[in-house]
């Protein structure tokens, strides 16, 4: 299931709209990948959202799990991404 999450990335003092879509696809491998042109923090927004999973006590899903940041021309900078991609994969798991 595809679910969406509107969010902001700023572009100095412009905020552009970025749309947070993820995607849960059956793999005899689970994974989880963040695309979309994500720099560092972004990137590693996968394992604080794990943690904030298991924080809570909920399982990751055992699938192959792909976040994209929209559009992937912009630049996504900065950790405020975890609450977005987190929501949105929430949203997926039904």
């Amino acid at each position: 299931m595809l679910a969406s999450v509107v969010t902001v990335a700023f572009e100095g003092v412009d905020a552009r709209r970025v749309e947070v879509q993820v995607q849960q696809l059956s793999s005899d491998q689970p994974s989880f990948t963040i695309v979309g042109l994500a720099d560092k923090a972004v990137a590693e927004s996968r394992e604080r959202v794990r943690g904030a999973f298991a924080g809570i006590g909920l399982a990751m899903p055992s699938k192959r799990i792909i976040a994209n940041l929209a559009p992937a021309d912009l630049p996504k900078e900065g950790s405020h991404f975890d609450l977005p991609i987190a929501l949105a994969l929430l949203a997926s798991m039904g």
